[in-house]
């Protein structure tokens, strides 16, 4: 209520008791404006004072209903294959029949699976976690169809529900160039989640995402974007399971559009005694159930979050560092932890990660690796055991090019900087280490067959010549 000056101030008074004709009694009133999505469950709204350590309830209103609580909402889309001639479409309803999505000029059809996930889904351990307690939340029903047919690199309009539930709005996308062409244009980012667009307080806000979100919207919606791909940390739910919804919202701008990969973080999958290589809570008992209904990327199966794709002349793996990788183990790329970063600490990088999966990088000649985790931008030379196995050269314009058509190492580039506070930098730099930015912003990236030119907001970094040869 401090929000609004009216109330502290008294400005709007209401006499609640009179005597002899003078008001003896006299209230404040004042008003806040709340930002609400769909949840498909009633809301209620509580007035209380003393703060969150000792909370008095004052006031509170009667349950709030949503006018169609079975409504489809936040669709969002992700490629199956290398072809851009097909797409998944996933989205939430709080329906479980069957819905559609209605697609192209000839208006066709397909119709959708349906799946969902139960509190006795989530982990917990001696302790209840908030996905298994406190902070359920029923998911409704998730839906998701794969329009088939398409045409790569082009654009194609949509719809998705039913005539008993109501459709969504019909919304263009782009298809992505298909595997093998000449172009394409993608945006990178980890460590993304979300903020409040009101005056609330969350258990966990992420205060870059809303406008990195707009950014890329812009992006979108001037045709300069073919696919996103986010490596992990998608929401921070971490239990508290209706902020998936809230997440699902704020990217719809962007994930309806294009197609929207994704990598598993240790926010989405790690969990006591669950199976993770690492058993910390910060799933908050999730382990990766939500994640994988939400976003269905093309996996082998359950609890093997690993893939690669192709786009135009870049080859995408994307792996779960969450899971084993050790030696031998069935991953054989890298995605959410980095293996190079400034900051100190087993929590920034692991070194058993390094030595098992930093030769497989450098034996398969992969030129760039993305990584989150962090919460900055960091970039290296061509590095292999933290040695500089290649030096970029730097033009008038500050502009670095690495010259990979005699390969020597791989690129690596922290790129958790979508949402989550910022990690600040020490003042002790490694050699490697070429370029560091601690701002909110994501990566934009332009490949040719010949090049890929990468950048973040306000000076462009080119990683240039790495196909040359190859």
């Amino acid at each position: 209520m401090s929000n609004d000056p009216d109330y502290l101030s008294c400005k709007k008074k209401e006499c609640k008791k009179r005597r002899n004709g003078k008001c003896k009694f006299t209230t404040c009133g004042g008003s806040i404006i709340f930002h609400v999505i769909n949840i498909r469950t009633d809301i209620e709204f509580v007035f209380f004072a003393g703060g969150f350590a000792t909370p008095c309830i004052l006031s509170r209103t009667q349950p709030v209903n949503f006018a169609n609580p079975k409504k489809p909402l936040y669709g969002h889309l992700s490629s199956v294959d290398s072809t851009g001639t097909s797409m998944r479409l996933t989205w939430v309803s709080g329906d479980k029949e069957p819905q559609q999505v209605e697609y192209g000029d000839d208006g066709k059809t397909q119709t959708s699976e349906v799946s969902t996930f139960t509190q006795e889904n989530m982990c917990s351990s001696a302790l209840p976690s908030p996905a298994k307690d406190f902070g359920w939340h029923n998911p409704g029903y998730i839906h998701t169809a794969v329009m088939t047919g398409l045409q790569p690199s082009s654009t194609v309009s949509y719809r998705y529900g039913s005539e008993a539930v109501d459709w969504s709005d019909k919304i263009q996308f782009r298809t992505p160039p298909a595997g093998g062409s000449d172009e394409m244009k993608f945006l990178a980012y980890g460590d993304m989640g979300k903020a409040p667009r009101d005056a609330s307080t969350e258990h966990y806000i992420q205060p870059g995402s809303l406008s990195v979100v707009k950014a890329m919207s812009d992006e979108v919606n001037n045709g300069n974007v073919d696919s996103v791909f986010h490596i992990g940390d998608i929401s921070y739910a971490t239990g508290f399971l209706v902020e998936w919804d809230f997440f699902l919202h704020q990217i719809t701008p962007v994930a309806s559009r294009v197609s929207y990969m994704t990598a598993i973080g240790n926010h989405e999958r790690d969990y006591v005694n669950s199976g993770s290589v690492y058993s910390t809570p910060d799933s908050g008992g999730e382990c990766g159930i939500p994640y994988e209904t939400y976003f269905p990327m093309p996996t082998p199966s359950k609890d093997r979050p690993w893939y690669s794709i192709e786009q135009a002349s870049v080859h995408f793996t994307v792996i779960s560092t969450e899971h084993d990788w050790w030696l031998n183990s069935e991953q054989i790329a890298c995605s959410h932890r980095p293996m190079y970063s400034s900051l100190d600490g087993l929590l920034s990088v692991d070194k058993f990660f390094v030595k098992s999966v930093e030769p497989l990088l450098l034996k398969n000649k992969v030129d760039l690796v993305l990584f989150g985790h962090v919460h900055n931008y960091e970039r290296t030379c061509s590095v292999f055991r933290n040695k500089c196995m290649g030096i970029p050269t730097k033009d008038d314009n500050g502009i670095d090019t690495y010259d990979h058509s005699n390969y020597t190492a791989p690129v690596h580039a922290i790129i958790g900087m979508a949402g989550f506070s910022l990690d600040k930098f020490n003042k002790n730099n490694a050699t490697w280490s070429l370029s560091r930015v601690a701002k909110f912003g994501y990566l934009r990236g332009h490949a040719t067959k010949q090049e890929i030119q990468l950048e973040i907001p306000e000076k462009l970094r080119t990683v240039s010549g790495l196909l040359e040869g190859r």
